[in-house]
């Protein structure tokens, strides 16, 4: 990810960096203008730097099934949810990754299902609040009649069952509240938004 040019409507007064672990936190002093053209006060705000993500909704257009993922969120529960989330496939990119490759490993890895096409869905900020993180997000062709079973990285804690479903019931989970991770929500929005567009080029 390239450095961000200078901006001229944001002063940034002082930069620290007070954590820097697997994760890293940094400090800022700044102002920025006012849209009646002055300044604001001087403000101090801390950022998450976790790096940036890529995630996938996998579709087998065949079958109309999804295959999605199911895992234990410590988040999700110290903000009061059920831990156990549905989600979509994801993954952080590495150095000398592109979100392609992190999407099409992290496929095998978590749901062991290989990805034959991958169609761009869109790159988005996941809380611009609190950290620079970003989100690339693709819907990828699979074979869902092979997917199935617990699957996860033992050294990494993971633990995650893998749930293939009609893309009916799945948007029903949706319309019901049943599924609450943020990019699991976008992306099955938009495969219902997008469903005939990629039934063609799929199928």
């Amino acid at each position: 990810m390239s450095k961000p040019e200078r901006d001229p409507r944001i002063e940034i007064i002082e930069k620290t960096t007070p954590f820097k672990g697997y994760f890293q936190v940094d400090s800022y002093r700044l102002r920025h203008r006012r849209f009646d053209g002055g300044w604001t006060r001087e403000m101090s705000r801390e950022i998450f730097e976790r790096g940036h993500a890529a995630a996938v909704l996998l579709y087998d257009p065949q079958l109309d099934h999804v295959v999605l993922i199911e895992q234990f969120r410590l988040g999700a529960l110290s903000a009061g949810f059920e831990p156990w989330l549905i989600e979509v496939v994801a993954g952080i990119i590495d150095p000398g990754e592109t979100p392609e490759d992190v999407v099409c490993r992290e496929a095998l890895e978590e749901a062991g299902c290989e990805v034959t096409a991958l169609q761009p869905v869109g790159r988005y900020l996941v809380s611009p609040g609190g950290t620079s993180e970003t989100l690339a997000l693709f819907c990828g062709r699979v074979d869902a009649a092979r997917a199935g079973g617990i699957h996860g990285l033992e050294h990494e804690g993971e633990d995650i069952r893998v749930l293939t479903l009609p893309r009916e019931e799945a948007l029903l989970k949706l319309a019901e509240g049943a599924i609450t991770n943020f990019t699991a929500v976008v992306a099955l929005q938009w495969l219902a938004l997008n469903y005939t567009e990629i039934m063609r080029k799929w199928k």
